[in-house]
């Protein structure tokens, strides 16, 4: 069996299968957490990523960017000086009509047009404009959580932006 390219499950356009309760063998999530760093500490800077078109991100590409950003923020800042999390679930289940390759598999698999197909993996749904990852942390680290942010976009498949807010404090 041949694995399919990632951009087979990108568009938004089925419409959603999501109730696992009624289908058996759906793989668990790769996402391993949710929250990364300082969860304690209420910090005033918040750096998003967005994503500038409606998609789905599948739970493979979510991690490889999770890691790749705390991976960066670790590294450069230190566990105490930020919050990161995820703002995304894969709850997608992603189904896939299996067909056979190799030398006279053309004989084999005439299967079905349009056939529903076996669940292979989720994915999260994102609508234009939704934040996936946030960052929060002080004004001295908003370049170093900016760059993280954006080496996690390049794994994205939608185009991303990169939004800073700051709080604004009573004095």
């Amino acid at each position: 069996m041949v694995r399919k390219p990632a951009k087979m499950y990108r568009a938004l356009a089925k419409k959603a299968y999501t109730r696992r309760e009624y289908m058996g063998g759906v793989p668990g999530s790769k996402v391993v957490q949710f929250d990364m760093g300082n969860n304690q500490q209420d910090f005033p800077v918040e750096i998003s990523i967005q994503a500038d078109e409606a998609c789905q991100i599948q739970n493979k590409a979510l991690e490889a960017a999770r890691m790749t950003v705390n991976r960066k923020l670790l590294k450069d800042i230190g566990r105490m000086n930020y919050h990161f999390k995820l703002r995304t679930y894969p709850h997608q289940v992603l189904r896939e009509n299996k067909q056979a390759t190799g030398a006279g598999a053309d004989r084999v698999s005439e299967g079905m047009r349009m056939a529903f197909g076996k669940a292979v993996g989720t994915a999260a749904r994102v609508e234009e404009r939704q934040k996936i990852f946030t960052v929060y942390t002080t004004e001295s680290y908003i370049e170093k959580a900016k760059a993280a942010l954006n080496s996690a976009g390049y794994k994205l498949p939608t185009p991303t932006r990169i939004v800073v807010s700051i709080k604004k404090t009573d004095a």
